[in-house]
């Protein structure tokens, strides 16, 4: 396993991402595939909701798969760039307080190797739904984004050379462009550099379509 960069054939997928992002990923992600696959069943564990930690069968799951992750990341960073990079995880949709507030991303950066400079630079002030809870429905925009996102100025010092913006998956990428937007505001010229677990992957609609011959 390595790391893929989005290139200009994958960033098609993700529209929400800029021509100059430098984003990289681990793993592909199956949109619509449940938890069938190794990968799918990660990203699902990592997801699970912390309300249901003492009442859903299975929940230590998601425990497992914050230390994989945090390992699968280790492995395949470079050491150097780590020992002078601020990792920023990605807010989850739940604002603190709330009984879903979900530390995954940072608990994941925490334990990538101790001493690193893990900072949630970035935090929701406002509860919203997940964007994998939506389905169909309403998915926040960009702009709604920044509208909840702020910088804590109380971890703001001192101030980053290099940052690694971490989330579990690149969809769209609006989460990634909000907290880009905004600590790029924050830290003009910083380099940002877009790290996921993994990007999610959508199947081919013709894949089991059987074609009659001539």
């Amino acid at each position: 396993m390595a790391f893929t960069k989005v290139d200009e054939l994958i960033r098609r997928d993700h529209n929400a991402l800029n021509v100059d992002d430098k984003c990289i990923f681990l793993r592909e992600y199956r949109a619509r595939g449940g938890y069938e696959g190794e990968t799918n069943k990660l990203i699902w564990n990592l997801k699970k909701k912390p309300s249901e930690r003492d009442t859903k069968k299975g929940y230590h799951y998601k425990g497992i798969a914050i230390q994989q992750a945090a390992a699968e990341l280790a492995a395949n960073l470079n050491p150097e760039w780590l020992d002078q990079a601020t990792l920023v995880p990605v807010p989850g949709s739940k604002a603190l307080g709330h009984p879903d507030y979900d530390d995954r991303m940072v608990q994941i950066c925490r334990n990538i190797r101790p001493g690193l400079d893990v900072r949630s630079l970035v935090v929701q002030t406002t509860s919203t739904e997940a964007s994998h809870a939506a389905g169909d429905g309403h998915r926040m925009t960009v702009e709604e984004l920044l509208r909840v996102y702020q910088i804590n100025e109380n971890l703001a010092n001192p101030p980053p050379v290099n940052i690694g913006i971490f989330d579990d998956v690149l969809t769209v990428g609006r989460h990634y462009r909000a907290v880009h937007t905004i600590i790029s505001q924050r830290f003009p010229g910083v380099p940002i550099t877009g790290i996921f677990i993994a990007r999610t992957i959508h199947p081919d609609p013709f894949a089991d379509f059987q074609f009659d011959s001539a």
